[in-house]
């Protein structure tokens, strides 16, 4: 049930960011409004479990790359949705446990089987049937913001992964949160535009959907086990689909509902198999 409100919260977030897009947000003042809101329930939830004492680090740099790469993933998801249909960007990306799997052999050195890797290469199909394989439509830019934005994310999960044997939860959150809103602050003198109440109160509204989502998918780690949760990521595709049906009479094409459900099979059974190693005696 914590995942799939997480789910929830995260839909609502990015259906809001397509909202504020279109009423001539700037990415950057976006990503500001997203981070500086979401302290609120980040720090109610420090204050009332571990303390604001969990802040305390001796590895701001681990941090900072954190930050740096989970950055580059939300940028290019919030740019992403700014240009393709919510459903069609949310489907996209699921491909980021693909990229994760790719990426944890040259990064934490670790032996990817011959099961996980074809399970990639089914996921990195239903991609290509998402993206429908012609050069006009792969050159689209917000199919590739939401590539850039699904291999950001896996990167920001390994580092996270490289990390956490250190650094508890909410320190990871808390030095991402900081840093995403110091960073859309900083592009203040770009350009940005003075929102009118109502799209203020949206972007507010953003922020503390992307705080509580944070914190839901945490407490859904601290209760259950990673492969018991985490196949309920993919019902954020069908908050995504009500909530572009309800603002933009707005239903995913069929190719986009089969290339995401090859996407989720192969996810699943890489974490499947994920599973499955970690149980092997080792030697």
């Amino acid at each position: 049930m914590l995942r799939v409100a997480a789910m929830a919260c995260m839909a609502g977030l990015f259906g809001l960011v397509k909202v504020a897009s279109e009423r001539g947000v700037p990415i950057f003042e976006t990503l500001f409004f997203r981070n500086a809101f979401a302290f609120i329930p980040i720090a109610i939830y420090i204050l009332r479990t571990s303390g604001f004492g969990v802040l305390r680090t001796s590895r701001p740099g681990a941090h900072a790359a954190r930050a740096m790469v989970g950055l580059t993933g939300m940028i290019g998801g919030f740019m992403a949705v700014s240009h393709l249909p919510l459903t069609e960007a949310t489907a996209l990306s699921f491909s980021a446990p693909l990229f994760m799997t790719a990426l944890s052999v040259p990064l934490l050195k670790e032996a990817v089987g011959p099961h996980r890797w074809a399970a990639v290469a089914v996921g990195f199909v239903g991609v290509l049937i998402m993206i429908r394989p012609d050069p006009a439509n792969m050159a689209n830019i917000g199919v590739i913001f939401a590539l850039i934005g699904a291999v950001g994310s896996a990167g920001a999960m390994i580092t996270i992964r490289q990390i956490s044997m250190t650094e508890p939860g909410p320190r990871i959150v808390f030095y991402f949160t900081l840093a995403g809103a110091v960073a859309g602050l900083a592009s203040l003198p770009f350009g940005w535009v003075m929102p009118d109440r109502e799209t203020f109160l949206l972007l507010v509204v953003m922020g503390l959907l992307g705080g509580v989502g944070q914190l839901l998918l945490t407490e859904a780690i601290r209760v259950a086990p990673v492969t018991v949760v985490a196949p309920f990521d993919y019902t954020q595709l069908i908050w995504a689909s009500l909530f572009a049906f309800i603002v933009w009479d707005e239903l995913p094409r069929p190719l986009t509902l089969v290339g995401a459900a090859v996407v989720a099979a192969s996810g699943i059974y890489i974490l499947y198999r994920e599973t499955i190693r970690r149980r092997e005696p080792r030697p």
